[in-house]
């Protein structure tokens, strides 16, 4: 029993909050190549350590919410625990070893394993992640919380496992911003990633709409009708302090931040149409960035900040276009349907996804930022709309409507492994996933 300790103990040891480097160096594998296949992976039932307590329960618990989170990657074919060969408890007994063979012959790529204690309401988990094809182990760590923190335990190794194949995990611990309607009123909720944390934000008794991140994922910049007018406030997540931003006559609408935080862009009809608007949050006045008759909105920054993607009926019909960021060089991207809107910049920089009309119904759509490269990333009934990128740009948040029932929901960026995330009878909206959150 002290030699399976021993081995449990060989992980580096950290606290639950507390990040730091893998075990061995990070693997990373391209899963954006068109030939990436899921990561084959078998996760065994979290073992009571030696002379631990710990509820009966919980090692298939632990097993099980894991495969649950890394399915919801749509990167993981997750085995069946049927399928394995090897005895888990034989393998963590007393000279036990891993027979990396048998997970092989099942075709396992990967193998998780782990042991648990729990002891006056403080647990301790402690997993190892196995390459079984070369027959080593990349990673592996301890974590120590409260009894009632395990699920954000299954978590943060769901993010290490991630991590360490892909070279990018922090897609766990992103939380996801829209807009609830209830009865004649909205407002603002966040949510995680994994649908769990219903938050709510803002609570005017009024119309609030059009959340848009921070860079720093500290703050929501939104439009309410608090004071009367569609003003453009900005609230800090830390204390709910609120600022106005922008209160002209008429639409005060929030467009992207930049990438740096200090400006952002925003839709003002100041001047009797919708026109385009950066504005520095340092202070000064807006500065107006289109001068067409038409209608100019939804503006978003490309990463990198040098161009920015909106939408404007300039050609007869709403169309996706780009310009410039001081709003010269504005050219048409989009040149497939007669109604495009809600352009979305992928963090990855070459990409932009939109809803569109096709075949009657709005879809989510995408295109590289030259105009090629043009996919229809949902067909399903109903109505999708207001697309919205991860941080990592491997996935997409939109809103969808359909039997009678109003979801936010998450899918991959081909379309591929649309999930739930939230569901409401009576509508909720434009979702904006957040930042990297630290």
């Amino acid at each position: 029993m002290r030699q399976v300790k021993v081995l449990f103990f060989a992980a580096l040891v950290f606290l639950l909050w507390c990040r730091a480097g893998e075990v061995q160096g990070k693997v990373y594998i391209d899963i954006d190549s068109p030939a990436f296949q899921k990561f084959s992976i078998a996760i065994t039932d979290f073992q009571k350590l030696p002379s631990a307590a710990g509820r009966e329960d919980l090692p298939a618990w632990f097993s099980e919410n894991l495969g649950q989170y890394l399915n919801m990657t749509g990167l993981f074919n997750v085995i069946g625990k049927k399928a394995f060969l090897q005895d888990p408890a034989r393998m963590a007994a007393p000279g036990g070893r891993i027979e990396f063979a048998d997970w092989t012959a099942i075709g396992a790529e990967y193998l998780v394993r782990g042991g648990h204690s729990l002891a006056a309401g403080s647990l301790v988990v402690e997993y190892r992640l196995y390459d079984v094809v070369k027959g080593e182990m990349i990673a592996g760590k301890e974590y120590s919380a409260r009894a009632d923190d395990r699920k954000t335990i299954v978590r943060k190794i769901a993010e290490d496992i991630l991590l360490a194949l892909t070279g990018d995990g922090s897609i766990f611990g992103t939380k996801i911003a829209f807009v609830l309607k209830k009865g004649q009123n909205s407002d603002i909720y966040i949510v995680n990633f994994d649908g769990t944390g219903l938050t709510q934000v803002t609570n005017f008794g009024t119309t609030t709409m059009s959340p848009r991140w921070s860079p720093d994922g500290q703050s929501i910049a939104f439009m309410s009708y608090r004071d009367g007018n569609p003003d453009l406030y900005v609230r800090r997540l830390r204390d709910y302090s609120t600022s106005k931003i922008s209160s002209f006559r008429g639409l005060n609408l929030p467009g992207a931040w930049s990438p740096d935080g200090r400006r952002m862009l925003m839709t003002l009809s100041r001047d009797g149409n919708e026109e385009i608007y950066v504005k520095d949050l340092g202070g000064g006045a807006p500065r107006r960035l289109t001068r067409e008759f038409s209608i100019d909105v939804s503006p978003t920054w490309s990463p990198d900040g040098r161009k920015i993607a909106f939408v404007s009926n300039r050609s007869g019909s709403p169309q996706i276009y780009v310009m410039d960021q001081d709003g010269k060089g504005v050219r048409r991207l989009t040149s497939e349907g007669n109604y495009n809107t809600s352009p979305a910049w992928s963090p990855k920089g070459n990409r932009i996804a939109y809803e569109g009309r096709k075949d009657g119904r709005f879809q989510i759509l995408a295109v590289d930022d030259n105009g090629g490269n043009f996919a229809a990333l949902t067909t399903e009934g109903g109505q999708t709309e207001s697309p919205s990128w991860s941080p990592d740009g491997r996935y997409v948040a939109f809103s969808q409507k359909i039997g009678g029932k109003s979801r936010i929901c998450v899918m991959n960026a081909n379309g591929s492994n649309v999930r739930v995330v939230y569901e409401s009878g009576q509508g909720c909206i434009s979702p904006a996933w957040s930042p990297r959150l630290k």
